[in-house]
């Protein structure tokens, strides 16, 4: 029979979550540089304000509903039905202002 490769499962675990934590990190610095484009934050205040890609997804949900053409009535509806999500992204954008 063939030579067989004995595989260490535990390094392997090891070298696949870095690599998902570097593809993470990276993911959410070219969120953080698209928002950066259309706000007034930097790319780096975008990163500490919303350190977690889901953070960072919500704002820019909550950017979208702000920007849309809707009426103002409408927005508000939109937010008040996602108050959970967008109280979090409100209190980290609060939290930065003061």
């Amino acid at each position: 029979m063939g030579n067989s490769t004995k595989i260490d499962w535990e390094e392997f675990r090891k070298k696949a979550r870095n690599a998902a934590v570097t593809a993470a990190a990276e993911t959410n610095r070219e969120l953080a540089g698209e928002m950066s484009s259309i706000t007034h934050l930097t790319k780096k205040e975008i990163q500490e304000i919303f350190p977690e890609k889901s953070e960072m997804e919500d704002f820019s949900e909550l950017m979208e509903i702000v920007k849309s053409s809707t009426s103002r009535n409408n927005k508000v509806n939109k937010i008040a039905a996602n108050s959970e999500k967008f109280s979090k992204v409100m209190l980290s954008l609060l939290g930065k202002i003061f």
